[in-house]
């Protein structure tokens, strides 16, 4: 759940380390919930998810659990996948599984779905933009990443293969099986593949947290 970016090489130690951690927790918190609060726009505006949440989408179709919930349920099994790929997950990843669910299930209760389909657009729009800045948000506190980033990311560090094909063998198939359920596909499918990762590089420059310099410490 996130864009094309490299995540940083700190270990959860080092980022709890590297200074900065009151200014860094808050955008955390606040790119996490503002995470979950632009999925559910996407949600309502129902012109199409992104791969993740047409997985989570079609899953809450068939069992006894709200789209959040699914949404929290995911991260954390994703998070046991990790265990065989030797990550480790930093607070943010903890923090991924908790928040993200709980403020998209916020969103739902708060948004209802428009019936005209500019505002649905409207909808869409803003969830992409807004979906953007808060992966900025939080990946630019450089506090771990997500459950489901960090799988890739072990994939690719145990096999020696390209981001980009695990990314896109991950996506299309939690795309497929997310359709096959129910999840809806659509015109903000496609539109969050193209805008996403572009959306966050705008705005990492200008969130970014400059974590203290390790040399500078080393040498003190």
């Amino acid at each position: 759940m996130a864009a094309s970016y490299e995540p940083n090489v700190l270990s959860p130690i080092g980022q709890l380390r590297a200074g900065r951690m009151p200014r860094r927790l808050v955008q955390l918190v606040v790119g996490l919930v503002l995470y979950g609060f632009t999925m559910a726009l996407m949600v309502r505006g129902d012109l199409g998810l992104d791969p993740w949440d047409v997985f989570h989408q079609g899953v809450a179709e068939h069992v006894p659990l709200t789209f959040g919930q699914v949404v929290n349920v995911v991260g954390a099994l994703v998070l046991l996948l990790w265990i065989p790929l030797r990550q480790v997950p930093g607070l943010g990843t903890i923090l991924n599984v908790i928040f993200i669910g709980l403020a998209a299930d916020a969103g739902l209760a708060l948004v209802d779905r428009p019936d005209e389909l500019w505002a649905r657009i409207a909808l869409m729009v803003v969830g992409i933009a807004g979906n953007g800045l808060a992966g900025a948000l939080y990946i630019g506190a450089h506090l771990g990443t997500g459950p489901r980033d960090g799988l890739w990311l072990g994939l690719v560090r145990r096999t020696g293969r390209s981001i980009r094909l695990w990314r896109t063998l991950i996506e299309l198939t939690v795309l497929a099986v997310g359709f096959l359920l129910g999840g809806t596909v659509g015109l903000g499918t496609v539109l969050y593949a193209i805008a996403i990762g572009p959306t966050v590089q705008l705005f990492l420059p200008l969130v970014q947290v400059r974590l203290r310099d390790p040399v500078s410490d080393a040498s003190r």
